[in-house]
């Protein structure tokens, strides 16, 4: 099974460096990913995981607005704080920001990042890890908003919800 996870991870990250788009930074050496299309960012992710959890026999999730919608404030609220973490700057949590939306199920967990990774290696570091490989492989999720914010310097914060 290990194997097989592997395997996927190896595949989507090559489908990843194919199709992401780069541009180069000031001094012409380094790449650095930007954020083109967020709505491409968003499919893209989706596959991704849900790739991932049929992989591990989990019933795949479908994109949601109003996670999205949950999900896109609070990306941007970490960079204004400068730190990752669960709690907004007016002291919301995931559940509070996903209730804002009206979204009317559950949330199942919420995984963040601060990186310069493009989305697939967000991805592929939350699966290393065991608490946000769990929100990933939740098998009561059925729904996923995710989103991330850019700064200008390429720095992006990403914020994934699940739900049911």
């Amino acid at each position: 099974m290990k194997r097989v996870f592997l395997t996927l991870v190896a595949a989507i990250l090559t489908l990843a460096a194919a199709c992401t788009p780069t541009s180069y930074s000031g001094d012409g050496n380094s790449k650095v990913y930007r954020i083109r299309n967020e709505g491409k960012v968003q499919l893209r992710m989706l596959d991704s995981v849900n790739a991932l959890r049929q992989a591990s026999s989990k019933p795949q999730v479908q994109l949601d607005a109003q996670l999205n919608a949950a999900a896109a404030p609070h990306s941007r609220d970490m960079s204004v704080q400068n730190r990752p973490w669960h709690f907004g700057s007016d002291g919301s949590s995931p559940l509070d920001r996903v209730a804002r939306t009206g979204y009317p199920g559950t949330v199942l967990g919420e995984n963040i990042s601060e990186t310069f990774e493009n989305e697939l290696q967000t991805l592929t570091a939350w699966m290393e890890d065991p608490s946000t490989r769990a929100v990933i492989l939740d098998p009561k999720a059925t729904n996923m908003g995710f989103t991330g914010f850019q700064e200008s310097n390429g720095k992006i914060w990403w914020t994934l919800v699940m739900a049911n």
